[in-house]
This record gives structure tokens, C-alpha cells and sequence, in this order.
């Protein structure tokens, strides 16, 4: 057996987690590293927080691989005294590289959306919004796409789905929320791990009666619960934490690459942060 580099690494989740399905405005794949360098550990985390890096460095990893990009909008420098540039000149100095896998990892298959799923006991599900791979569609990313549809074994309140969840999902701040009727019976379950208030159109029109995703704001919530859209079909709402929601994915993430190294023939040590990015902490 023997280590990869960090090209060989990025070749690996790019096999997972294709660049072509990535949304257009997206930033995906290696921001910081060398491609010939020799990765021994990597380590998993959602975000790459100040934190998350100097937990890297204590660790002696080789690459971090995040879920969330470093650098989702343009920087006009890396001032290593700057949020982004400071991180760049840490990781760096340190010879530790910063790959990541953003909506590219929501869209495929065995993704944010697909674990999230999965913990209400769904296995059979459908994307919400199905990736357009252009006039020549590729067979690969066939059933890929953001979100996630389904129909769960037998009728169940909404607010047992929510207990569920708050069971499975780690526990946060801000907890599991319910915006509708708690004691409503649903079968079909829309899901979007992270931010997923701009799918309700996808949601209504594969005929979900429950939405769970995170980060709902006031205004698109409460325009779901309306008398008009009631009357078409009500459509019951479940808000998790965005962190929560995303970081259940890490552990299949790393059964993934574990299995795809080995089939390689490469041998790499993988761990998980232990830092908690969620931002929030307490409440009143």
C-alpha cells in the first residue's frame, strides 16, 4: 500500500463527487495545495473555520476536506492579516491542503440530501431538482440533482418525523422546529439538507406533504402555510440546523473515500473534526 498525493486525492472525490454537478455558482474542488505532495491524513470537517485549521495543524493533516468552500466569493487578496487570507497563509506554512465538496456533494448520489433522508427511513427517494448535464446527457449523473423526495414506510405525524430527527441529527441550539400542523399524518417527505427555502416550487410539485430543510426565514415559511396554498395542499415544515443537517454526511463521506483509497491501492488515515461549527450556542 501506498499514500496518494494530492492529486491523486483530488482525483478520488472528484470520482464521488463530480465537478459537473456542482451549481454554476458555485466554488468546488483544490483552493490551497500542492498537487505532487504526499497526503498521509485527511480531515473531515463542514467547514473551514479558523478552528477547523488549527485543529488540522495539531493533527498534522495533510488535506482538509470541507463541505463549505473557503473562498465562495471572489478575494482581491490573501493578506495573511485578512479572514481568508490568514487561512491561506496557515495552511500553507503548515504544507496542508483545502479541497472541498459543495453542492457537487448535495447533488450526487449517497449526498447531503440522500443521508438526511435516509435517517427517517426513506431509501427509495428521487431528486428534487434533477441535475441538466446539457444536450448529451451523461448516464453517470443520471438521478442526481439537489434535494431529495420520498415516501415513507406507512403514515406518520409530522411531529414524530421531527423527533426522529431530533434524536439522529446531533443536537444543536436551535433544535428541531415545526411550522404547520404537528399531529398532521404524512407520507411523501421533500428533503434539503442546508438551505433549501428557495425549492418550494420542486417541493409542490412532486406532491410532498412535509418539508424539512434549514435556515427557513420568516417570509417564505409563512407564504408555505397561507390559506391559498393550504387549499392546493398543505404542506407541513420542518426546520433543523444547517450544521446538523450537513454534517451527518461526513461519516458516509469517509466510508466512501475509505472504500475508494483502498480500491486504489492507497492507504491514507481519515479523521473527523471534533470541532463544532455551529455558530450558535445559547439561547433565552
Amino acid at each position: 500500500m501506498r499514500h496518494p498525493k494530492v492529486s491523486d486525492c483530488v482525483d478520488v472525490f472528484d470520482s464521488l463527487w463530480p465537478p459537473a454537478l456542482a451549481e454554476s455558482w458555485d466554488t468546488v474542488g483544490l483552493a490551497v495545495g500542492d498537487p505532487d505532495a504526499e497526503v498521509r491524513s485527511i480531515l473531515l470537517a463542514l467547514d473551514p473555520m479558523d478552528a477547523v485549521i488549527a485543529e488540522a495543524v495539531v493533527l498534522e493533516a495533510d488535506l482538509v476536506f470541507n463541505h463549505h468552500p473557503l473562498m465562495l466569493k471572489p478575494v482581491k487578496s490573501v493578506n495573511a492579516a485578512t479572514l481568508k487570507g490568514g487561512a491561506v497563509h496557515t495552511l500553507i506554512s503548515n504544507d496542508i491542503a483545502l479541497f472541498n465538496a459543495h453542492t457537487n456533494a448535495d447533488s450526487a448520489r449517497g449526498g447531503v440530501s440522500d443521508v438526511l433522508i435516509s435517517l427517517l427511513g426513506i431509501t427509495d427517494s428521487q431528486p428534487l431538482t434533477p441535475h441538466v448535464s446539457g444536450p448529451a446527457p451523461d448516464p453517470e449523473l443520471a438521478s442526481t440533482g439537489i434535494g431529495r423526495v420520498g415516501d415513507l414506510p406507512a403514515p406518520t405525524a409530522v411531529r414524530d418525523l421531527a423527533r426522529q430527527l431530533s434524536q439522529k441529527l446531533p443536537r444543536t441550539t436551535t433544535g428541531v422546529r415545526i411550522a404547520g400542523d404537528p399531529a398532521a399524518m404524512v407520507t411523501r417527505v421533500a428533503v434539503c439538507g442546508g438551505a433549501g427555502d428557495s425549492l418550494f416550487d420542486a417541493v409542490r410539485s412532486h406532491g410532498a406533504e412535509v418539508y424539512v430543510t434549514a435556515d427557513l426565514r420568516h417570509h417564505p415559511a409563512t407564504e408555505a402555510l397561507d390559506t391559498a396554498n393550504r387549499r392546493e395542499g398543505g404542506l407541513e415544515l420542518i426546520d433543523v440546523s444547517h450544521w446538523a443537517s450537513e454534517t451527518v454526511w461526513l461519516a458516509a463521506a469517509a466510508d466512501a473515500l475509505e472504500a475508494e483509497f483502498a480500491a486504489r491501492g492507497f492507504t491514507v488515515s481519515l479523521q473527523h473534526s471534533a470541532v463544532n461549527t455551529d455558530p450558535w450556542v445559547e439561547r433565552f
